[in-house]
């Protein structure tokens, strides 16, 4: 593998501009292959943030918008770090409260959340776009359920530049 085949980004097209993910596969070899594969059957596309939290975070990766689908593919097992920490930008997988749970959703730290780290699994981090980011539409309540939810446009993987 050459070192430019290991440094990918997954970009979000969404309704107000696009946003680039710097994967990070030394962190979670697993769930990054996870979303790569994913992106690229067009898994995403169409896939609403269906539960967002001012100050805390942006989730989508659920098809079905309820936050309780995923893909057909099985279960990942936690890729724990602490070689990396939830800032703001960070990409992470979104799981029940089984720690071996993530499977399709994610989500975007708009804000840091220390105790978040060594908890979630960290895929990657926003290197563009965190101003895209800033604006998908907050749900309401505890929960953060989004009515009529933004929906990610397109997904796909493309070699970092170098």
């Amino acid at each position: 593998m050459t070192d430019a085949a290991k440094h990918e980004n997954l970009v979000l097209e969404m309704p107000e501009g696009k946003v680039v993910i710097a994967l990070r596969p030394d962190l979670a070899p697993k769930a990054v292959e996870r979303l790569k594969t994913l992106a690229n059957e067009g898994f995403y596309n169409g896939v609403p943030f269906h539960r967002v939290i001012e100050g805390f975070m942006a989730q989508g990766g659920d098809p079905t918008g309820t936050g309780t689908g995923g893909s057909k593919l099985p279960d990942l097992p936690a890729e724990f770090t602490d070689k990396a920490k939830f800032e703001r930008g960070t990409l992470g997988m979104a799981r029940t409260m089984d720690p071996n749970s993530a499977n399709s959703q994610f989500f975007i730290m708009f804000a840091p959340s220390p105790s978040l780290d060594g908890q979630y699994t960290i895929a990657g981090k926003v290197i563009e776009g965190m101003n895209v980011v800033d604006k998908i539409k907050r749900g309401s309540g505890p929960s953060g359920m989004v009515q009529e939810p933004d929906k990610i446009i397109r997904a796909y993987v493309e070699p970092a530049a170098q």
